[in-house]
């Protein structure tokens, strides 16, 4: 009873919170959005009942402790392969806006690409930690490269916005795995060489997202044209909006996905500036109590984990926002807790609780990084 009471009285609950509150936010702007859908209200069901699931979820993760997971890194590896591979199977598999990266549940979709982002996160920090010894050398970062790449070139071939959510995953993981900068910098630079054959291999519609972010003013681009519907959209909401249902862009219908991947653009619109800047700080509040947990882990597995996560909630946060605005690529990735997404709701939440168990179970001592000289911290 007492060790429930000392862990109980290092949960971060204000961590919790947050999700719930930026959720809400979520819900709000979703029923707005979707009112006049024929669908209505399926969507906004949806996410209560993610949400609902969510919190189950969330307090199974804070409560199992996660280096449990470590021993059986092999089994989440494979399991990124077999999640993702899932939506080509006949009858199970869904096309949605020319990405084929759905699995039909009946009463829904889900997106394996949400899941595999957790699996990736925890097979990749058991690994890093089961060759942490390697790691300050060439061959160790090769070997971190060749166990990241099949995941990120699978999971970026079917949800290219996904594939991108991994691979900066897996830069924030190797650095707190403690690849030194220099080593990273040089192998990386030699990487970006090979972009331009990369983007050959992407399919038409992937191609289109990157020549509209290159190319804003070609109005020849349709994502080019929907980047312009969306900072229409922000620009006319002014400080204080045009108030909650009042989007007049919103109704145009000339904004796609306006609940999922275009939700922030009807939130400025229609909250104005106040409100768009509310979720960010909302979203910088939330990322602080993370680094919270990042900066004072103290067992190596859970640090590089909770590093991790901590990147795949930056990189989604940044990236949604920007794509609004035009200064990133539309990809397709959702905002976190706001965006409409049953598995993407489900699949933050654990990571949520992942990362509020790590920080209540590493509360003592200060997580340390492999340092300069070598040095690994203890097991």
């Amino acid at each position: 009873m007492d060790d429930i009471k000392s862990f109980l009285k290092r949960v971060d609950f204000i961590l919790i919170l947050i999700p719930f509150v930026i959720g809400a936010i979520g819900i709000v702007m979703i029923n707005s959005i979707t009112y006049n859908y024929v669908s209505y209200p399926k969507q906004i069901t949806i996410q209560v009942v993610a949400f609902v699931l969510g919190l189950i979820v969330l307090v199974f993760a804070i409560i199992f402790d996660s280096r449990h997971f470590s021993q059986f890194y092999l089994v989440f590896y494979g399991a990124c392969f077999v999640i993702q591979l899932l939506v080509f199977i006949p009858g199970l598999g869904v096309t949605v806006a020319n990405q084929r990266a759905w699995i039909d549940l009946g009463f829904s979709t889900m997106q394996p690409s949400e899941i595999v982002k957790i699996t990736f996160a925890i097979a990749f920090a058991a690994w890093l930690d089961k060759n942490r010894d390697d790691l300050g050398t060439l061959k160790g970062f090769i070997l971190t490269f060749l166990f990241a790449a099949p995941v990120v070139a699978l999971v970026g071939w079917i949800d290219m916005g996904a594939g991108l959510i991994i691979a900066f995953m897996y830069i924030g993981m190797v650095f707190a795995a403690g690849i030194k900068a220099g080593l990273f910098a040089r192998i990386s630079g030699v990487f970006i060489l090979f972009l331009p054959i990369a983007y050959r291999f992407l399919e038409p519609h992937q191609k289109e997202r990157f020549d509209a972010w290159l190319h804003p003013d070609d109005t020849e681009i349709d994502a080019t044209y929907q980047v312009m519907q969306s900072k229409t959209a922000i620009g006319s909401g002014g400080v204080f909006g045009k108030g909650l249902g009042n989007g007049t862009i919103k109704d145009s219908g000339f904004l796609p996905v306006q609940e999922s991947d275009f939700i922030y653009s009807i939130i400025c619109e229609e909250l104005g500036m106040v409100g768009g800047l509310s979720v960010i700080a909302l979203y910088f509040f939330m990322l602080t109590r993370i680094w919270r947990v990042v900066r004072k882990v103290k067992e190596y597995f859970d640090g590089i984990l909770a590093a991790g996560l901590m990147c795949m909630f930056a990189f989604q946060i940044f990236e949604n926002i920007g794509m609004t605005m035009g200064v990133m690529p539309v990809t397709g990735i959702t905002l976190p807790f706001v965006s409409a997404g049953g598995s993407s709701v489900i699949a933050n939440m654990i990571a949520i609780g992942l990362l509020v168990g790590i920080g209540a179970r590493n509360s003592v001592r200060t997580y340390k990084n492999i340092n300069a000289s070598g040095a690994t911290p203890p097991r």
